[in-house]
């Protein structure tokens, strides 16, 4: 009977370990977000997005301020449409703000970077950034770098 119970709280043990590691490993991976803190959500759109992914990091001055919701293609104008959840503690972006793709390092992930304007008017929910940068395509710099090269 001894021996029965011990293998129980050892099972026990081994499933709960289990959990916490499957809980930690996504919440590090940001795959799935377990606290979805509340937000607005305000779009912009580009002409390439090339490798920009649904739940990639929106940051301003290098802090996480929140993610990419949706990465659609717009039927009239042929761009890309990306609605962004911006964290609500962070409701004061300026109106004038430009919105850019950046990589995080040479070879890393893409997220989206907000450079603040100067308005004293904020964004709002439901509002579209008038000015954005498109992601830089490392293949085309590199064709033209080499094309300069043979110049």
């Amino acid at each position: 009977m001894q021996q029965r119970l011990v293998e129980i709280w050892v099972g026990l043990f081994v499933v709960v370990a289990l959990a916490a590691m499957l809980f930690l490993s996504l919440q590090v991976s940001g795959l799935v977000e377990i606290r979805k803190s509340p937000g607005y959500q305000v779009s912009a759109t580009f002409d390439n997005v090339a490798g920009l992914r649904e739940r990639a990091q929106v940051q301003m001055a290098g802090v996480k301020i929140g993610r990419v919701e949706t990465i659609r293609l717009d039927p009239q104008t042929h761009q890309a449409r990306v609605v962004l959840n911006i964290d609500q503690r962070y409701d004061s972006i300026p109106a004038d703000s430009r919105a850019a793709i950046y990589t995080s390092g040479l070879l890393g992930e893409q997220y989206i970077g907000i450079d603040p304007g100067w308005e004293d008017e904020t964004l709002q929910p439901g509002d579209q950034f008038t000015e954005t940068q498109s992601a830089v395509v490392l293949e085309r710099l590199i064709g033209q770098f080499i094309s300069s090269m043979g110049d």
